[in-house]
């Protein structure tokens, strides 16, 4: 078994490289801080202890400090991706963590079916518009700009001269920042956001799947001495314009836009490859005439576009044109054709000995072609359980019975109609338009499903899974939408999301293949059954700890459910940026996964800024795709390499029992809902413009409907940072007390060899790190009831002290966070001014508050959520 990673990381060699820039940039920012705001200049050099009015004159300071904390993460991308280009230059590619070299030299080759392995691995990144994203799209194209000129100063050729201009369009693009200002004034439309995603793909993920297929090619060459005829796969998935769980600017409508988009976007960039490779390929056929039967098939090619250019002795060149236009007509009836297209050019540019032409310019193309269709990104569909239930109920009741869910009469004629050939007539202009809305989506699906690219639309992700009725009420809503009865060519994946979904799911998936319909149509699916986790809303339910260990023994239990069925489980896990969301690294995230809960295939949610941090830039976006697939590889590969350990699977059940009491007895104290809405900028967060979906999904008040991801967001812009950490300290501290010494060497056994335990500590500690009790209690200062305000304050104090407590018994008393020096040195420049703004927000929000003010949220305010957002690297 390979060894646990141990986390100390090594001095960073790239130290110098990323002061040096740091030097740079803090001289470039402040040029423009003495140009637009003087005294802003003074406060951004003052002491920690100078306060800041907190008045207008706050707002250029936030701002301020937003842009630095920005260029700052874009340094450290820039470092990041230089220091894996030297590390590969001068040590070779299986020096590069996580690379696909280094899995390959790790693996017993000898024992791998290797072919096998990367012919079913594929990978399905699900790009998401949750509403953790403070940054508008053109700020971000600012940020790429300056990231570009970043990459250009790496060049040694520069004289003097040339460097300074660079370093001028650097400043000129700090200044643009400035001017431009992050904050939005208007809540940003679906169609903004659908943008948004999109332009992830233009600036970066077009140009970097091929790359990183064409890294996986050099690495089999490199250690294997051939290239493989499978490489792995990757599948982009979107939420943006189909997730309408809480959100009702999610129509049929926008869901068709969306598909639309996604349609035009790969197209054109299609076109403009296409056009430049036919700039390059002036082959001529008088000079190098093409062998039989590639001159025909290229012909074939030409003659169905007749008007594609002049270039009548340059085959290629027509050629390309001639796919170029057929795309722009819609000439392609299914995807499959216009690849075959591109395999015919490959295939007589080998046959002329010109395979490093076709490398260079068919096969990035080609590639593309299979990873987007003519899609960009599979549209996933989602929605709430209670809108199908309450849909079908409504249906039900034009034949005048009022079924009630959950009863044994509802799951009876449920199951009966969907053994029915002919359903009962249903009159669709008399039903609500929620009604009519849902039918007229999964209508929409049926058309796209048979249309040229079926997997243009993807899976009906059905959030809150409480039964098996909920998931065949969706299939019996199909059928009333015009879905066969045979088979269904509709996958429905449940999402489950509560620590009680997540303890029911192998009993779910069981029930629903004892009906003869949903079997039929799952076994059409290759008997695999995709299962999305929920870590954001299980982590809500039951704090950190207790979250972590059911999703892992879900997987576990859901795995040998469905193998007793003959059927194979693949996961989608819903993991946001912060660790208190799911956010791990990725590496040590799939390396942590259950044994055989991979196998090959893996889905992700990419989730807000988590998107502008991995996909903003070509280098970043080939290098976080590069280690997903490589970590799938490497998980698969060694599938048996961890078997359980019942003596820690009891430790764990143990710990993660005591940690969602303890968890759950904060929640459950007196004016604990109090305490969270007043020690938090939770209700005025609802007014930062960062999201086109409601913070809560029905309209209510309670903690119970509070999305996580505000719930998140609350508690880190106070530094409670709870949702990563509470719980933790009891559940240790009870468990050592009554299991005695064995009990304390069971703990230390598992954070050695229990990759989980580990990553969960680990996970845990960074979040101890970026807490801070002194902060909170400034925010703890805003509650107005004393006797709340004390005794929530006194239990989130004296809980993290124990965790703290915790994690230094398992590291040997180490000090909390030295473990990870580049994570303490990154926070560490912006802790005191992160400080500042802190005790800045809460004056704001006393002000905010008053009842001269009442309802109103100054824009200082929201600006401070942004700063603070920024420093912490995460909203929600």
């Amino acid at each position: 078994m390979q060894a646990l990673a141990q986390n100390i990381q090594s001095p960073l060699n790239r130290s110098s490289y990323a002061d040096g820039l740091r030097s740079e940039l803090r001289a470039l920012w402040r040029n423009i801080l003495m140009k637009r705001a003087p005294h802003v200049a003074t406060w951004a050099g003052a002491s920690p202890l100078q306060s800041i009015p907190t008045g207008p004159e706050a707002t250029p300071y936030l701002q301020a400090l937003s842009i630095w904390f920005q260029l700052l993460r874009i340094i450290d991308e820039n470092a990041e991706v230089r220091d894996r280009r030297l590390t590969e230059t001068n040590s070779g590619p299986e020096a590069v963590e996580g690379g696909f070299a280094e899995v390959l030299s790790d693996l017993s080759l000898a024992d791998s079916p290797m072919e096998k392995l990367t012919a079913n691995l594929c990978a399905g990144p699900t790009l998401t518009a949750h509403p953790t994203e403070a940054k508008r799209v053109t700020v971000l194209e600012i940020h790429r700009r300056i990231y570009r000129n970043l990459v250009s100063l790496e060049t040694q050729r520069w004289t003097p001269t040339e460097r300074a201009e660079l370093l001028k369009n650097l400043e000129g693009e700090i200044d643009l920042l400035w001017l431009t200002g992050e904050l939005r004034l208007t809540r940003p439309s679906l169609h903004d956001e659908i943008e948004w995603g999109l332009q992830f793909f233009r600036d970066a993920i077009f140009d970097a799947v091929p790359q990183v297929m064409d890294r996986f090619d050099q690495a089999c060459l490199h250690m294997l001495g051939k290239t493989l005829s499978k490489t792995p796969s990757i599948r982009f998935h979107s939420w943006i314009g189909g997730d309408r769980d809480g959100n009702p600017n999610v129509t049929t409508e926008m869901t068709a836009l969306a598909l639309q988009r996604g349609r035009e976007t790969v197209l054109d960039l299609y076109g403009q490859a296409l056009k430049q490779a036919a700039s390059k390929l002036s082959i001529s056929a008088l000079i190098l005439p093409l062998p039989e039967p590639h001159r025909t098939r290229v012909q074939e090619i030409v003659d169905r576009a007749p008007d594609a250019g002049r270039n009548q002795n340059e085959p290629f060149r027509k050629a390309l044109d001639a796919i170029r236009l057929r795309l722009i007509k819609d000439g392609y009836n299914h995807i499959s054709q216009f690849v075959n297209d591109l395999n015919a050019l490959d295939a007589a540019l080998c046959a002329v000995k010109a395979e490093n032409l076709a490398r260079r310019h068919i096969r990035p193309l080609r590639r593309a072609a299979a990873v987007f269709g003519f899609r960009t990104a599979t549209l996933d569909i989602r929605q709430n359980s209670t809108v199908t239930t309450d849909v079908l109920a409504e249906i039900w009741s034009q034949s005048g019975q009022a079924l009630e869910y959950g009863t044994p009469e509802w799951s009876a004629r449920l199951r009966a109609e969907l053994a029915d050939q002919n359903l009962p007539y249903q009159n669709r202009e008399a039903l609500s338009d929620q009604a009519q809305e849902l039918l007229a989506l999964l209508t929409l699906v049926y058309s796209v499903r048979s249309g040229p690219d079926p997997k243009a639309i993807g899976p009906f992700i059905l959030s809150m899974t409480r039964s098996a009725d909920d998931i065949l009420g969706v299939y019996l809503l199909a059928r009333y939408a015009g879905f066969g009865s045979e088979t269904l060519d509709l996958s429905v994946v449940p999402l489950f999301e509560t620590i009680a979904d997540l303890r029911n799911a192998p009993a779910i998936l069981l029930d629903v293949l004892d009906v003869p319909l949903s079997r039929r149509s799952l076994k059409t699916e290759g008997n695999v059954i995709e299962v999305m986790l929920g870590y954001s809303d299980s982590g809500k339910d039951g704090g950190f700890f207790c979250s972590t260990w059911e999703l892992e023994r879900a997987q576990r239990r859901i795995v040998t459910a469905l193998a007793s069925q003959g059927f194979k489980a693949t996961f989608f896990h819903g993991r946001g940026g912060s660790v208190s969301r799911g956010g791990a690294p990725t590496g040590r995230a799939i390396a942590a996964q259950p044994s055989e809960t991979i196998a090959g295939r893996l889905r992700v949610t990419e989730q807000g800024e988590v998107v502008s941090t991995k996909y903003a830039n070509r280098g970043t976006a080939a290098a976080h795709l590069e280690l997903l697939l490589s970590s799938m590889l490497r998980h698969t590969a060694n599938h048996s390499e961890t078997p359980s350990r019942p003596e820690f699977d009891d430790a764990l059940d143990a710990l993660s029992e005591l940690s969602q009491t303890a968890y759950v007895s904060l929640l459950q104290m007196p004016g604990f809902l109090d305490y969270f809405q007043q020690a938090s900028p939770v209700e005025e967060l609802a007014r930062l413009k960062i999201g086109s979906r409601p913070t809560r999904r029905f309209g209510a008040a309670s903690l119970d409907d509070l999305r996580a991801i505000p719930w998140v967001f609350a508690w880190s812009q106070n530094r409670h940072l709870i949702t990563g950490w509470y719980g933790f300290g009891a559940a240790m501290a009870s468990f050592r007390k009554f299991r005695g010494s064995r009990g304390d060497e069971v703990l230390q056994e598992m954070f050695q060899k229990s990759r989980l335990f580990r990553l969960a500590v680990d996970e845990m500690e960074k979040s101890l790190y970026q807490a801070d009790m002194g902060i909170a209690t400034q925010y703890g200062e805003l509650v107005r009831d004393k006797y709340i305000r004390q005794s929530i304050s006194q239990a989130i104090k004296t809980e993290f002290d124990n965790a703290c407590s915790a994690v230094q018994f398992l590291t040997g008393g180490q000090t909390i966070g030295h473990r990870f020096p580049r994570l303490c040195e990154r926070f560490d420049r912006k802790r005191a001014e992160l400080a500042r703004i802190h005790a800045l927000q809460v004056e704001l929000l006393q002000q905010a508050r008053n009842k001269s003010q009442a309802g109103s949220v100054p824009v200082p305010l929201l600006q401070s959520m942004n700063a603070i957002s920024a420093g912490l690297g995460w909203t929600g």
